[in-house]
């Protein structure tokens, strides 16, 4: 437990995308980190691959804020949980400053989220096609909501001196201080395919490459210790820090058959390496074997805290390399990615695949989200893969995206029927068909239907979620790794 507290902090957010915000944010944390600073990163929104940039930029773990998913109420202390400790910490925005939920107002939006940290906004702008109009422009933003402070800007794609001189005098009538400039030609090559950037998972040497770039470049054309400065001017916050342990006590029990976390435990069994580790309460770790690598590199961090404070030992292993699970594996737990880009790799890897059909075959708890679907499928693409669900996995031309609004249709490993939760889509691929005789949930937009797959202690679906919004989920799911 820990207060909000006042970690230094700044939003960095632009009046639309593809402004230059991931460039600026990765590489103002590059900077500092590189400056000796303790970066604490931060991305709006469900997005996975932008936090990954920011996590080789800072060596922490790169971690999201979504109003929507998670609720308001729990984005300060999110926020907390990851800045412990820190010098500053750097927000990334998502889409336009105040672009949030269609037909939600401001809800999910970076405004929303500046307003509830209480932290200044900087201001990326793209001026490569204009002149003075970006007085107009700079002034729209901050006159747009009062409680949204814009405390600086930063010219990106700026093609001169001359053209520097003109923007800078533009800029003046507004009172809103120019923090960095970014020449047109300095551009970081950050590759990309059909669902955004290519995940650092994927590109090793050259994803540190870009991450250094980026830091150069910010250091070069920015005020350093100016945007310091109003990082440092964020208001204070009061409350307590987000906490995996204090938030499984204050979340509902699990409901029968699983018996509660204080029941007597089973006699752990005994194997080469002895007992199994214990949790404070005496009970038995359970194992659970979390995907990982370059095809399964899409997990919020507050998964694998929860299941840790609910009592699983949470181990990774990544289907593309390891040949079986983690020794005394009593739960899988499979996350989004790029298995498509992988789907001949992972084919290949037929122990593996093998394994995983048979412990779901035997009632062992498995929890699937989006590429994790698409593994336990019977083919994708043509190329088998682990054959859990009679359903067959191909890629698509239609991207399907958004927040979805998802109630529980049948009871499962993760919640009983009618739990709400909120989720998210982002995929270009097509499962047939598209939920088993006992769906996961029921969506309400785009259209109402059902998704997904509950068979046995299997739970799959497309819809990514936030555990942090309903820690009962983790809870559940261990309690189901120790008596299955």
């Amino acid at each position: 437990m820990g207060s909000v507290g006042s970690v230094p902090r700044l939003v960095v957010a632009a009046p639309a995308s593809g402004s230059g915000k991931t460039t600026v944010a990765t590489g103002l944390m590059a900077a500092w980190s590189a400056r000796g600073m303790a970066v604490s990163p931060h991305k709006v929104g469900p997005d996975y691959i932008d936090p990954g940039y920011h996590a080789l930029a800072t060596g922490r773990v790169g971690r999201n804020l979504d109003a929507y998913l998670c609720g308001a109420e729990l984005v300060a202390p999110l926020f907390a949980h990851g800045a412990r400790g820190c010098d500053i910490a750097v927000v990334e925005g998502v889409m336009g400053l105040f672009d949030g939920v269609s037909g939600e107002g401001e809800l999910a939006s970076t405004a929303q989220v500046a307003k509830l940290l209480r932290a200044p906004v900087v201001l990326v702008v793209d001026a490569s096609a204009q002149a003075r109009s970006v007085a107009a422009l700079v002034h729209g933003f901050v006159s747009f909501d009062p409680e949204v402070r814009v405390g600086g800007v930063i010219l990106n794609k700026v093609a001169s001196d001359r053209h520097e001189v003109v923007l800078r005098e533009a800029l003046e009538a507004t009172g809103v201080p120019v923090l960095g400039v970014l020449r047109r030609g300095a551009v970081v090559e950050t590759p990309s395919r059909h669902l955004g950037l290519v995940p650092v998972a994927e590109r090793a040497a050259d994803a540190v490459a870009a991450v250094e770039a980026m830091g150069a470049m910010v250091a070069e054309g920015c005020d350093l210790a100016g945007l310091v400065a109003l990082a440092s001017s964020a208001g204070p916050l009061v409350g307590a820090a987000w906490d995996a342990g204090e938030a499984l006590v204050s979340s509902p029990p699990p409901p029968l058959p699983f018996p509660s976390l204080g029941a007597a435990p089973p006699d752990p069994p005994v194997g080469p390496g002895g007992p199994r580790p214990q949790t404070p309460d005496g009970l038995e770790r359970a194992v659970v074997a979390l995907a990982g690598g370059a095809a399964f590199s899409f997990s919020y961090a507050e998964h694998a805290e929860l299941l840790t404070a609910a009592g699983a030992e949470v181990v990774t292993f990544d289907p593309l390399r390891d040949e079986k699970l983690p020794e005394g594996t009593s739960g899988v737990v499979i996350g989004g990615g790029f298995p498509e880009v992988y789907a001949s790799e992972l084919s290949a890897n037929e122990a593996l695949r093998k394994q995983i059909a048979e412990l779901a075959a035997s009632g062992t708890p498995v929890a699937a989200e989006c590429a994790g679907l698409l593994y336990l499928c019977r083919e994708l693409d043509g190329m088998p893969m682990c054959g859990v669900l009679d359903a067959s996995a191909r890629m698509s031309e239609r991207l399907t995206l958004g927040y979805r609004d998802a109630v529980a249709v049948s009871d499962s490993v993760l919640a009983v029927a009618g739990t709400r939760m909120r989720g998210h889509e982002f995929h270009r691929t097509v499962v047939e068909p598209g939920a088993g005789s006992s769906p996961a949930w029921g969506v309400r937009v785009p259209e109402r239907r059902v998704e997904g797959f509950v068979e046995g202690g299997v739970h799959a679906s497309y819809l990514h979620t936030h555990w942090a919004s309903a820690p009962g989920v983790a809870r559940r799911f261990v309690e189901r790794c120790r008596t299955s």
